[in-house]
């Protein structure tokens, strides 16, 4: 049936132009945007995958931003870390020059001043953007990254970096009642130090050797910390008392250093003033007319703290009192141990300049101990830690006691030369810290770099368009076009046809 009112040729040839156009439109937005889903119309659950990976891309460059601004703090810290750290090797060669009686103490310790102030300055400028990896304890977190579980929650994560202090502050015990004694990790609380302190057995009794009668008819032998004193048959008297003052006399006289005997009798009292040594007296007679006892061990004048190898926290706080004004304090900083506390101590010790007092540590393979030797007068030493629960404790910065080195006497010059390797170590511990803070950083940047890559590569297969294969279909879609113009312009002479039925 033909009809001038419905042309449903028309009608079909319309609907797949409009079809053609549609599809024509959309080729030419993605060959003018270059994506394949510009819009969530285009497709909504790729389209919102898209936008969320691209808003973690926007995120991981921020966090490169921040991962740069880190290494760039990160960096100045180590740098002032070196920088102290040869500095102070500088002024390890001035404190080993000092060694010498024989050189101008004052000029070398004018120049080792300098060089603290120095050290000083820069440990106070060593900050980026205001803040400083040399002083305080405090740890800094870098944004390092982000973290997608299945259910779209974010969540960051950080490089934590640790300060190291650098500063020559002294520490402070916290206050308050929620302090915690840890002295039950110290071996002894209290003890005498005395001056000359004579000991066999570490109980404070005397190191004796009694000579016997018929000594002449002997011969004997004296070994001291390598010195050999000996006497022939016939060289000594007859009796013990003679024969003993004799035999302390020739010891006496061979000038051991800290070594000294007495004759009582016919006992020989030994007296040692070395202060971390003990020493063997090693006595021997030949022939068995004269009895001599055995031998005896001087006993190092010092006394000992032990510090139990525990586990030690940050604002732990030990302090020694040694009498005359000295009490030498030590606040552990995070991450140090108990030999560190024992070096603090010692340390802080020496900085009084105390020409009496003189300080070891050594390691018995399970506990440090700190040892304490007295040249003057006999005084009480306790020591005393405390656990700062309130966290009111001031901790000991890293280079205390470097502003107290001395080198005016052969005691306090002994003391630095001591000292400034413990010091070195810990600069040195902070310029590696840092280093292996810097190469985490920068693995940490190359990582984020190269997963921004693959994210976008990846939000690329998901939206960007085939350019190829859009100028393909472009072509065969503008060809469509031109036939389903001509379809239509067909389509719509098909009615004219009736006017011929009319004529």
């Amino acid at each position: 049936m033909a009809s001038i009112l419905t042309n449903t040729s028309a009608f079909t040839a319309l609907q797949n132009l409009r079809s053609i156009n549609t599809n024509l439109v959309d080729i030419q937005n993605q060959i003018s945007t270059g994506k394949k889903i510009s819009n969530a119309r285009d497709n909504a659950a790729i389209f919102s995958v898209s936008k969320t990976l691209e808003s973690d891309v926007a995120g991981f460059k921020a966090i490169s931003d921040s991962l740069n601004v880190g290494d760039a703090t990160v960096a100045i810290g180590r740098q002032a870390a070196e920088t102290v750290s040869d500095i102070l090797t500088e002024l390890k060669g001035n404190i080993v020059a000092a060694q010498e009686e024989n050189v101008d103490r004052s000029k070398i310790q004018a120049d080792i001043d300098a060089k603290v102030d120095q050290i000083q300055s820069i440990v106070s400028a060593a900050s980026f953007n205001g803040l400083s990896l040399v002083q305080g304890t405090d740890d800094v977190n870098i944004l390092a990254s982000l973290q997608r579980d299945s259910s779209g929650n974010v969540t960051a994560s950080d490089i934590s970096i640790s300060r190291r202090d650098l500063t020559t502050q002294a520490g402070s015990l916290g206050t308050g009642a929620g302090l915690t004694d840890l002295s039950s990790n110290i071996t002894a609380s209290s003890l005498t130090l005395s001056a000359n302190a004579v000991r066999d057995d570490g109980a404070g009794t005397a190191a004796d050797i009694t000579v016997g009668d018929d000594a002449d008819q002997d011969e004997f032998s004296f070994v001291i910390d390598g010195t050999t004193i000996s006497f022939g048959v016939g060289e000594l008297s007859d009796t013990g008392a003679a024969a003993a003052s004799e035999i302390a006399d020739a010891i006496n006289a061979a000038q051991i250093t800290g070594i000294s005997v007495t004759a009582n009798g016919d006992t020989l009292e030994f007296a040692s003033t070395r202060e971390f040594e003990d020493i063997l007296v090693d006595g021997t007679n030949t022939g068995g007319n004269s009895s001599l006892t055995a031998d005896v061990t001087l006993g190092e004048r010092a006394e000992a703290f032990t510090l139990s190898n525990v586990t030690v926290n940050e604002g732990d706080g030990y302090q020694v009192s040694l009498g005359g004004g000295v009490v030498a304090t030590y606040v552990a900083g995070a991450n140090e141990t108990i030999e560190d506390v024992a070096d603090g101590l010692a340390l802080a010790v020496d900085s009084f300049n105390d020409s009496d007092l003189t300080t070891q540590v050594v390691n018995d393979g399970t506990n440090f101990i700190l040892k304490v030797d007295n040249a003057g007068a006999d005084r009480t030493a306790t020591i005393v830690a405390n656990n700062d629960v309130n966290e009111n404790a001031v901790v000991t910065g890293g280079l205390a006691g470097l502003d107290s080195i001395d080198v005016s006497s052969n005691e306090s010059a002994d003391s630095a030369l001591k000292n400034i390797d413990v010091l070195l170590n810990s600069a040195l511990d902070a310029a590696a810290s840092f280093g292996s803070d810097q190469s985490r950083i920068a693995l940490q940047d190359e990582f984020v770099t190269s997963l921004v890559d693959s994210l976008r590569t990846g939000i690329g297969a998901l939206v960007d368009a085939d350019l190829e294969a859009a100028s393909a279909r472009l072509q065969a879609l503008q060809v469509q076009q031109q036939l389903g113009v001509q379809s239509l312009s067909i389509a719509n002479q098909s009615p004219q046809s009736i006017l011929s039925l009319f004529r």
